[in-house]
């Protein structure tokens, strides 16, 4: 028992404040797991199905979308620890689809007016998204000339889709042939940079981004329920993923059915946000990082590594320019979110969010780790109800150390 707070209290107060949100079926379902200095609580409400007669439980297989970029990037550390890559290096060797670049004049401007990239794109800028392509939220809705040629050309951003994604090398020689909308090192710009740097691991590896995964992260965590597929003995554990109640009708459609896009392995291996997971496993994941890079006598990172990707990047005119968050309050590391005002009325040094319904932060302060999962997707790129929620009641509950 935890000696310096009631978890069993904590988890009465999480079932109490989630309940009600559920019950109102938005989201239909939801696990949560909360682990304070190594003691550790779940809970689970609503059902996974249309139906509402599947239930979901404490081992629901979600899928967590933009949660694997902090995934792909403790793999990419783990490189950098051996050698293997340089944060510092320029990518050209690896990835020549991406050396000698041309970049807009105007990120607004038109395709053909270009200049030389002022220097080649590093590793380092793949972790930090400032590689010079990816999604510009301050334009979204708004799309430039770059978006719609990108979008005709099969490159339109959009929520995850395994099976739909064209294969790595086909898929980055694509890419290479547009500009990039700002100078490398220039701007951060969300998505693209993982879906690079897993590229860059499965070429500097010689393997596919799948089993570096394995081997790096999966494999000495236990993490038996992760990966970028479920397995058909494990199906019955998997339920659709629901778009928001529509406004006028509240009718419900599915985004993704449990054997759609995620029910057999794909050709493209998404370092951005393709991996299913279940709250045990992410929160195995999210204590190791917490506990400074090692969990039950298993090392994966040295404490270096993670004070690297935990140390927001951007520089002030960055996140005045284009943040991870619509208040300027986040910025981000090497793969993940990082908070600039962290207080005590808000959980969470660092982590981040998956815009397929799923969150996850690490509290130093508090010595929290916690994750919430859900099959509801999200409307718009600001947390949900149920996630504000879940967050509140846990910087209510959970007193600093």
């Amino acid at each position: 028992m935890n000696d310096r707070i009631d978890l069993d209290h904590v988890a009465e107060a999480l079932t109490v404040a989630l309940s009600p949100i559920v019950e109102g079926g938005s989201p239909p379902g939801l696990t949560w797991g909360i682990d304070v200095d190594g003691e550790r609580r779940f809970g689970a409400l609503g059902h996974l199905d249309a139906d509402g007669t599947q239930a979901a439980t404490t081992d629901t297989i979600y899928r967590i979308s933009s949660m694997t970029k902090p995934v792909t990037a403790v793999a990419a550390l783990a490189l950098v620890e051996d050698g293997t890559l340089a944060l510092d290096a320029p990518v050209d060797d690896l990835l020549p689809e991406l050396a000698e670049r041309r970049v807009l004049l105007r990120p607004d401007g038109p395709i053909g007016e270009t200049e030389a990239a002022q220097r080649p794109i590093t590793v380092e800028d793949l972790f930090s998204f400032r590689l010079g392509h990816g999604m510009d939220f301050t334009t979204m809705g708004s799309p430039t000339p770059l978006d719609t040629a990108m979008a005709e050309a099969g490159l339109a951003a959009a929520p995850p889709a395994p099976q739909e994604h064209l294969p790595p090398d086909e898929w980055l020689a694509l890419l290479g042939t547009f500009p990039l909308r700002h100078q490398p090192g220039e701007r951060w710009l969300y998505n693209t940079g993982a879906e690079v740097l897993g590229v860059l691991i499965a070429r500097a590896t010689g393997t596919s981004l799948g089993a570096v995964l394995t081997e790096r992260v999966f494999g000495p965590l236990g993490m038996r329920d992760t990966g970028f597929s479920v397995p058909a003995e494990q199906s019955g554990r998997f339920g659709a993923c629901f778009w928001p109640p529509d406004p006028g009708t509240g009718t419900v459609a599915v985004y993704d059915s449990p054997d759609g896009q995620w029910a057999a392995p794909p050709a493209f291996e998404g370092g951005d946000a393709g991996l299913v997971s279940t709250v045990g496993d992410y929160l195995t994941f999210g204590a190791m990082l917490r506990d400074g890079g090692a969990i039950g006598g298993t090392r994966v990172l040295l404490p270096g590594s993670i004070a690297a990707m935990t140390t927001n990047r951007l520089t002030q005119a960055q996140l005045a320019a284009s943040s991870p968050s619509p208040d300027g309050t986040t910025g981000w590391g090497l793969g993940v979110g990082v908070a600039l005002v962290p207080t005590l009325s808000v959980v969470g040094n660092y982590g981040w969010d998956g815009g397929l319904g799923s969150a996850w932060r690490n509290d130093t302060v508090r010595g929290l780790s916690a994750v919430l999962l859900t099959n509801e997707a999200w409307a718009a790129p600001i947390p949900t109800t149920v996630i504000e929620a879940f967050w509140s009641v846990l910087a209510a509950e959970v007193p600093p150390v």
